[in-house]
C-alpha cells in the first residue's frame, strides 16, 4: 500500500488533497503517515481519524493538550511545534505534500528531499526563497518534486520532457484577482475584506490577497526560473480573467502547447498524486461553448510593481529571493492587521530589497537553511520598519 504525508492538510490545498484521498477509499487506498496543520485542531484530529494516520502535528505547541484530547482513543499520535513537523516530514513516505503557506514550509520539505522523497511542492516560497539549496538537495539525494501550483503543474505537463533549447518561452496566466477592474486610485482605500474575495478560486485569506496584489504571480515567475531553469526573458505573464489556460509552452518552430482546465486545485494536486500516471478526478471537463470566450491581456505593472520586482529579483541572484518572500510575508501581516494600506506592501518590499542589498553577502546563493533564515529575518525587519513610511 502507498504510504503518503500531508504538510499543511487544513488550509485549502490540503483540504482539496484530503477529498481526493477520502474518494480514492482513504485508509483502504493509502497508508497516512502524518497530517499537520496550523490552529484548526477539530479538523486536523478529524481528517486524522479518517485517514488512520501515525501522527498528527499542529504547528502551534501551546494547543498540544488539545489535539491530544481530539485523538484520545483513536491511537494516533499527536505533536507540536516546527520542530515536530519537521520530524513528521523526515518519517519514510512514498509521497509527501508540501501544502504550508510562507517560509515555514522550507524546512520540512528539506526533510522530504534529504530522505530521497517525493515532494509534491504547493509551497512555492521554498522555491523562491532557496530555489539553489532546494534544487541541489533533490538531485544530491535522488528526490523528486512535482510542482502543484496549477501554473507549474500546467508547463510540467506542457513540457513533456521536451529540451529546454527547443523552448521560446513560457506563458503564466493570473486572474488578475479581486481588483483586476478597478481604476487605480480607488486600490490606495482597498480593506482587507475586498481583498480577500477571489472571483474565480476558492482560497485561503493569504493567497487571494497576494492574487489581488499580483505577489502571488510574482512567486510564480521566479518559481518557473528556480525550478524549470528558464530564463527571466523568456518567462511571460498574461491576465486571464476566466481561469480556463493555466500555462502554456512556445516552441521555436511557432507552436504553442497550453494545459487547459476549470479552477480547480484538485487537478494539480490529483495530477502530482497519480504522476507518472493518470487518474480519474472530480473535475469538471471543460465545456468551451458554454465558456464562449476566452481573454487575455498584458499586465500593468504600475498596478501590480510585484511582476516587476520578481524579475529584478531573479537578475540580482544571491540572497534577493529569500528577502523578498520575507518582505512580502511580513507586508501582507501588516496589511491584513492595519498598519499599513493595499498600495503600501509592494513599496515596503522593494525599500526592504534595497536595505538587504546593501549588506555583505547579499549576492551569493544561501547555501543552508541558517543563512536563508538569517537573510529572511533581514527581510522581515526591513519591510516591518517601513510599515508606516509609504
Amino acid at each position: 500500500m502507498r504510504s503518503i504525508s500531508v504538510l499543511g492538510a487544513t488550509g485549502s490545498i490540503g483540504e482539496s488533497a484530503f477529498d481526493l484521498l477520502m474518494r480514492a477509499g482513504g485508509p483502504k487506498a493509502y497508508r497516512t503517515v502524518a497530517l499537520t496543520g496550523a490552529t484548526n485542531i477539530a479538523r486536523l484530529a478529524e481528517m486524522a481519524r479518517a485517514l488512520q494516520a501515525e501522527i498528527a502535528v499542529t504547528a502551534s505547541p501551546e494547543r498540544l493538550a488539545d489535539l491530544r484530547d481530539a485523538l484520545a482513543g483513536s491511537g494516533i499520535d499527536a505533536a507540536a511545534g516546527p520542530e515536530a513537523i519537521a520530524e513528521a516530514a523526515a518519517r519514510p513516505a512514498d509521497w509527501t505534500l508540501s501544502a504550508i503557506i510562507g517560509a515555514a514550509g522550507l524546512p520540512p520539505g528539506l526533510e522530504v528531499l534529504r530522505r530521497g522523497g517525493t515532494l509534491a511542492l504547493a509551497n512555492k516560497e521554498s522555491l523562491v526563497a532557496a530555489g539553489r539549496l532546494v534544487m541541489s538537495e533533490a538531485n544530491r539525494h535522488g528526490a523528486q518534486i512535482l510542482p502543484v501550483d496549477s501554473e507549474h503543474s500546467a508547463i510540467f505537463q506542457s513540457l513533456a520532457g521536451e529540451p529546454l533549447e527547443n523552448i521560446e518561452s513560457v506563458t503564466i496566466t493570473a486572474s488578475g484577482g479581486a481588483f483586476r477592474d478597478w481604476p487605480l486610485e480607488r486600490l490606495v482605500r482597498a480593506t482587507v475584506a475586498e481583498a480577500s474575495c477571489h472571483p474565480n478560486w476558492a482560497m485561503g485569506q493569504r493567497i487571494t490577497i497576494d492574487s489581488a496584489s499580483m505577489f502571488n504571480k510574482a512567486l510564480e515567475i521566479i518559481e518557473t526560473h528556480e525550478f524549470f531553469g528558464i530564463d527571466e526573458g523568456r518567462i511571460k505573464v498574461l491576465v486571464h480573467p476566466q481561469s480556463i489556460i493555466h500555462a502554456f509552452v512556445s516552441h521555436r518552430d511557432g507552436a504553442s502547447i497550453a494545459h487547459m482546465g476549470a479552477p480547480d486545485m484538485r487537478h494539480a494536486i490529483g495530477y502530482a498524486l497519480n504522476w507518472p500516471q493518470r487518474g480519474p478526478l472530480p473535475v469538471a471537463p471543460l465545456d468551451l461553448a458554454e465558456i464562449g470566450n476566452l481573454t487575455f491581456a498584458t499586465p500593468d505593472e504600475q498596478r501590480w510593481p510585484a511582476l516587476r520586482l520578481a524579475r529584478e529579483v531573479i537578475r540580482a541572484g544571491g540572497a534577493a529571493g529569500a528577502v523578498l518572500n520575507a518582505a512580502k510575508e511580513q507586508a501582507l501581516d501588516d496589511f491584513i492587521a492595519g498598519r499599513i494600506g493595499f498600495c503600501d506592501m509592494a513599496p515596503a518590499v522593494e525599500r526592504a530589497l534595497d536595505a538587504c542589498a546593501r549588506e555583505a553577502g547579499f549576492s551569493a546563493d544561501p547555501t543552508d537553511l541558517e543563512q536563508v533564515i538569517g537573510w529572511d529575518r533581514r527581510g522581515r525587519h526591513y519591510a516591518a520598519c517601513t510599515a508606516g513610511a509609504a
